[in-house]
Order: C-alpha cells, then structure tokens, then sequence
C-alpha cells in the first residue's frame, strides 16, 4: 500500500492537475491550498510533501519551518515545486530533499515520490 503525497499549491487548476497525475500514476494523494491546511493534513499521515513555496495565509517557507518543529511531522520528505528560481539557496538552508523549479520535470517527481511513497 503506497503512502499519501500531500501537494501544497495555492493554484487549484495546477493542484488538481498535479493530483490527476499521481493519482493515474497510482499514488493516493491529499491536497492543500496553503501551509496552514497542509499542516492539518500532514498530520493525517504522508510519505512525501510536494511544496509550492508563493501562497497566501501561510507561505512554504513558513509551512517549512514549523514543519521542522513538529517532531512528528519533520522527518516527511519535502519536494519544493516553484517559479521563483532564485529560491534555490534559500531552500537548501531548510534541509529539503529536493527542489524543483517549474515547470514540472514529471520524471523526476515520480522519483521523488516514489523513493518516499
């Protein structure tokens, strides 16, 4: 039994679409619109984090660093997803597994995804 991937993506249209094709792909998936809801939902139990970085309410570097805080939710496997390609060093400061500037290199996410799901 493959373990749930929470995508974090404040773009419904680019979460859902991200959602169909782990789905196809076989992987059951849990979705969030901010870092807020994504705390709510990893909590429920994930193998893998999909991470938008520019979101309302709360933003991934937040999610990230009270991810990190929490003790049951900081060792989850985080895959940061973004446009903003000057995010790289600021993103390897938070311990991430990978990081991804979009658009998406879908074999590379089924790696990620498939190495923590």
């Amino acid at each position: 039994m493959r373990r749930p991937v929470l995508i974090v993506e404040d773009d419904d249209a680019a979460r859902e679409a991200l959602a169909a094709f782990l789905e196809a792909e076989g992987y059951p998936v849990r979705e969030a619109a901010n870092g807020r809801e994504a705390l709510e939902r990893a909590q429920e139990g994930v193998g893998a984090i999909l991470l938008d970085i520019m979101m309302p309410i709360m933003d991934g570097w937040e999610f990230r660093a009270l991810q990190l805080r929490d003790p049951t939710l900081a060792a989850i496997p985080v895959m940061v997803i973004t446009a903003d390609g000057s995010a790289r060093e600021r993103a390897a400061c938070l311990g991430l597994e990978d990081y991804m500037t979009k658009p998406i290199q879908f074999p590379r996410l089924l790696q990620f995804v498939g190495r923590y799901c």
